[in-house]
């Protein structure tokens, strides 16, 4: 087991800053490599203190912000036009990229695709279900409208 800090959030595991144990293979080939974490050290200590201390800033700005773009999201459903076939089924599936992208595209702000949750894989056009964690107590629940290009 190896002990980090994370310096962003990643799902399910934290927030930046705070001090986690995963397996080896997880920190080595994953986290580390990807710059969500770094290895934890006596001296890192301040580094966690720091870390939280500019989250704590930013989480006072940015809990206005997230409720007004949770607002906007749940607004008006994200339409996606992606290639489909006959009968509806698509080429390939809807990616949280995508999602991402389609809501930036409709000027409801911007999200990192990495914060998108798919309940099941979209491969079919029709309505479906996802949810946004702009933050830690923040959910967003987007109405995604799959439509085939023409």
């Amino acid at each position: 087991m190896s002990k980090l800090i994370l310096t962003s959030e990643v799902s399910g595991l934290g927030s930046a800053g705070d001090v986690v144990e995963v397996k080896n293979g997880f920190a080595r080939n994953y986290l580390i490599p990807q710059g969500y974490a770094v290895a934890w050290t006596r001296g890192g200590e301040k580094q966690v203190a720091s870390i939280q201390a500019a989250r704590a800033a930013r989480e006072l700005a940015t809990l206005e912000e997230a409720q007004a773009l949770k607002a906007r999201l749940e607004g008006s459903p994200i339409r996606l036009t992606v290639k489909a076939g006959k009968e509806g089924r698509l080429f390939g599936s809807v990616t949280t990229a995508d999602v991402a992208e389609a809501v930036s595209t409709q000027g409801l702000g911007s999200i990192d695709r990495r914060t998108v949750e798919l309940s099941a894989p979209i491969k079919a056009t029709g309505e479906h279900e996802a949810t946004v964690r702009l933050r830690e107590d923040v959910v967003a629940a987007l109405t995604l409208q799959v439509v085939a290009a023409k």
